[in-house]
């Protein structure tokens, strides 16, 4: 065992931040008395004009500009959730008047931590963004709730010179959407509904009043035709022309000692390639079938998992045969849920089995049922979502959230990209159901407003930077760090990891840390004055 930590210690400084939707808002959880009594509103500009017949609220809500007042958990069935309403006004003390003069209707109300309020929502997000800013017909894009993608354009919502390789097919360059940000290398053979829907899902144009917003809705993009399984000749062709992430949404399951090499030249040049794990049951593979190029060495391999509802109990349906299941239940790795004896206290492995290639080389999870099909959209001018697994819809999130990761730090590698990644990955080994599958479904599941966060702390002289909440076995971590300080706190590193954190200025260890690797894993953590974030970047 390796271990060698060189210094500790700092006092704590939490860095104060601006919202950067609107200054001096004042966001609150609210929980009505009884779920039939809901205090109602219409927009009137800016603002929400309560319409009810209640004398007080109506005087508390004329004295005070109400910006949001929705449902907090729109997808929850317990009764405590479905009663609890996000507000959001231009008025601090708002939460103490409504608890003091209409207790009658309002039982309880918090007001949310700082962190939670820093988000911002374009034009196009659809039916939960929380300030009402939608020009657009809604859409329910909660999949981008989950993710936490609005406070990532917190700190940034890409850039032009951020360039993301499509090689998955045909995209639009007239679209809305697409107009005046795409490049086209090589034509695609594929169909275009999956490449429009693909390129929508990383980067779509947002904020412009049309369709849906992309990861980094304001990055580049290059397409091209999907790579020759053997040579992956056109995703060199991408990495030659200066793209920094490739997105492949396809994969077959041939090991080609000849594309390893290839994507060994790509990640030298600092190509970030990102693909889907592909669809394969695991009834079928029991973790032993690989797809590529997911499944080559420096290849982010992304599988997937539900999103939708909290609890088993908040979306049970019946079959066709009259049998109860759950479906889309947040955390785990099935798509439905089955029951013994039809009985839904006792969750039972029969619908449950996951159609996602879950395997030891996959990296990350993404959400990948109820996706909006944005083919659909440009096409037959449909609005449907996606019904079963499929990761293809799913890797061009990661494939966004890199271009924001590199949007805010150009110089960040592959290994500090992939470090970040999975150190700000959300961890479901809580869930039971998941434990069939240890060890096949990476680290997590992806977090894009976290990593995006992360980053930017990293990077920043003032802020302090969090590593927090996730157990690590295995996998090969790297962190340069320029901030205040590190915080570590409510981490493993154990057995085969590696963790090696180079930090400029002070690192502290808080809570449960747990510094444990066998003779395969190591951990080194430098306090290194020299230590730089930006590079001397070639653009020949």
């Amino acid at each position: 065992m390796k271990l060698k930590i060189l210094l500790f210690l700092l006092s704590i400084f939490i860095a104060s931040a601006i919202n950067a939707q609107e200054d001096n808002l004042s966001w609150f959880h609210v929980r009505l008395v009884e779920s039939s009594v809901i205090p109602s509103f219409e927009k009137e500009n800016t603002y929400l004009k309560y319409t009810g017949n209640d004398v007080v609220l109506n005087k508390i809500f004329q004295e005070n500009e109400i910006i949001t007042f929705r449902k907090a958990h729109p997808t929850s069935k317990n009764d405590t959730l479905k009663r609890t309403y996000l507000l959001i006004s231009k008025n601090d003390k708002l939460l103490r008047e409504l608890l003091k003069n209409a207790s009658h209707v309002f039982e309880y109300g918090e007001a949310l931590p700082e962190e939670e309020t820093q988000v911002f929502y374009p034009n196009d997000y659809g039916t939960t963004n929380v300030l009402g800013t939608n020009v657009v017909d809604s859409l329910f894009l909660d999949y981008l709730d989950f993710l936490e993608v609005p406070k990532a354009w917190y700190y940034t919502t890409g850039s032009r010179d951020v360039v993301i390789g499509i090689s998955d097919g045909t995209v639009d360059t007239t679209n809305i959407d697409f107009k005046g940000k795409v490049k086209v290398l090589r034509k695609s053979t594929l169909s275009k509904g999956h490449g429009y829907g693909v390129a929508a899902n990383a980067a779509a144009q947002g904020n412009n009043g049309y369709g849906i917003p992309g990861i980094c809705y304001d990055c580049s993009i290059y397409a091209t035709s999907f790579g020759f399984f053997g040579s992956l000749k056109t995703l060199t062709e991408l990495s030659d022309a200066g793209v920094r992430i490739i997105n492949c949404s396809w994969g077959g399951s041939k090991y080609y000692e000849t594309a390893q090499e290839a994507v060994y030249k790509m990640y030298e040049k600092g190509a970030i390639i990102v693909a889907a794990g592909h669809n394969r049951s695991w009834a079928d593979t029991k973790g032993k079938v690989f797809s590529y190029p997911a499944s080559y060495d420096k290849v982010i391999s992304v599988a997937s998992v539900m999103h939708r509802y909290d609890t088993i109990s908040d979306n049970i349906l019946l079959d066709k045969n009259g049998d109860y299941y759950a479906a889309n239940i947040k955390h785990f790795l099935g798509r439905t849920i089955g029951f013994k004896d039809n009985d839904t206290t006792k969750v039972h492995h029969i619908y449950d089995i996951s159609t996602s290639n879950l395997n030891p080389g996959v990296d990350i999870l993404v959400p990948s049922v109820g996706l909006f099909r944005f083919s659909k959209f440009i096409l037959e001018n449909k609005r449907v979502y996606t019904e079963y697994e499929s990761t293809s819809g799913g890797t061009p999130f990661v494939s966004g959230t890199i271009g924001l990761m590199l949007t805010l730090n150009p110089c960040l590698t592959f290994d500090e990209i992939d470090s970040i990644l999975k150190i700000t990955s959300i961890n479901i080994d809580y869930i039971e159901d998941n434990k069939r599958y240890a060890g096949n479904y990476g680290a997590g599941v992806l977090n894009t407003g976290s990593a995006v966060k992360l980053v930017h702390d990293l990077m920043n002289e003032n802020e302090t930077a969090y590593i927090e909440n996730q157990l690590f076995s295995r996998w090969d971590f790297e962190i340069n760090a320029i901030s205040k300080e590190v915080i570590i706190k409510n981490q493993e590193f154990t057995k085969e990891s590696t963790f090696k954190l180079n930090s400029k200025k002070s690192v502290l260890l808080e809570g449960n840390v747990l510094f444990e690797p066998n003779e395969d894993g190591s951990i080194l953590i430098e306090i290194n004055q020299e230590v730089d974030v930006d590079c001397d970047l070639d653009n020949e």
